[in-house]
């Protein structure tokens, strides 16, 4: 498979915050369709390459082409759920303008606060936030303030946030961290469905549990291999975590 045929593709990409490497000669093709999950330790560069693929970074050096694009040239067809939501829980702001926000994606707008505001609120945003709203089962949750939100209620609202600018590929960084087991595997579920129409890359430290959902993992320790879900074992997650690392199985 060659870069132009994968929606994305890096290959020999290195990545360093000043003297220190993060990333080494990473190669990776995602092909379209695919649900992957990326594995590694904290401080690994997991997050380091969400922002690469985000085109909120830019390699030292290698090639990274997403839909075709330049990573920046490609975010209108990009979503993305972070691990948090990236205000603060108190923010006078309504799970409905969350999603809303996402609209920002969809077309040009005079900053994050058109949104907003009624004026400039269309009829074709407030329908795709109230479908982006179903989708993902929180419809009842629209006129609830985001600080008022558990765990996996907020999730699901920046999952709909995502959703709402209609991406190619989704991208998640850990969605399920703060969330017990239950509500995990409702998100994976979710996610399941979803994959049916778009590409997911998502950030887990559940390397057990993504097995049952995701196509390959992608294991990253400043390097990257990716293996089949069936090729995971002891050997793999030693190699990857440490010798003190241990399984523990999930029963649904």
């Amino acid at each position: 498979m060659t870069l132009p045929q994968c929606v994305i593709g890096i290959r020999n990409m290195s990545f360093s915050y000043g003297g220190a490497p993060v990333l080494e000669d990473v190669s990776l093709q995602v092909a379209a369709g695919e649900f992957l999950g990326i594995v590694g330790p904290n401080a690994g560069g997991k997050s380091t390459l969400l922002k690469l693929i985000l085109g909120r970074l830019d390699p030292q050096s290698g090639e990274i082409v997403v839909l075709g694009k330049r990573p920046r040239e490609a975010t209108r067809r990009l979503g993305y759920v972070p691990q948090h939501p990236g205000f603060p829980g108190d923010f006078p702001i309504t799970v409905e303008q969350v999603v809303l926000l996402g609209c920002l994606g969809r077309r040009s707008r005079p900053g994050w606060l058109g949104a907003l505001t009624p004026d400039v609120i269309g009829k074709a945003d407030r329908q795709a936030t109230r479908r982006a709203l179903e989708e993902v089962e929180a419809a009842d949750l629209a006129d609830r303030r985001i600080g008022s939100l558990s765990g996996g209620q907020l999730q699901r609202a920046l999952l709909a946030r995502a959703l709402v600018s209609e991406p190619t590929i989704m991208i998640l960084d850990e969605p399920t961290a703060n969330i017990d087991l239950r509500l995990e595997s409702d998100i994976f579920d979710l996610l399941k469905q979803l994959n049916a129409r778009m590409t997911i890359l998502l950030v887990s430290h559940d390397v057990d549990f993504i097995c049952g959902y995701v196509t390959r993992v992608a294991c990253i320790n400043r390097t990257l291999v990716c293996h089949r879900t069936d090729a995971i074992d002891g050997r793999v997650i030693r190699d990857l975590y440490g010798e003190q690392v241990r399984m523990v199985a999930h029963r649904h």
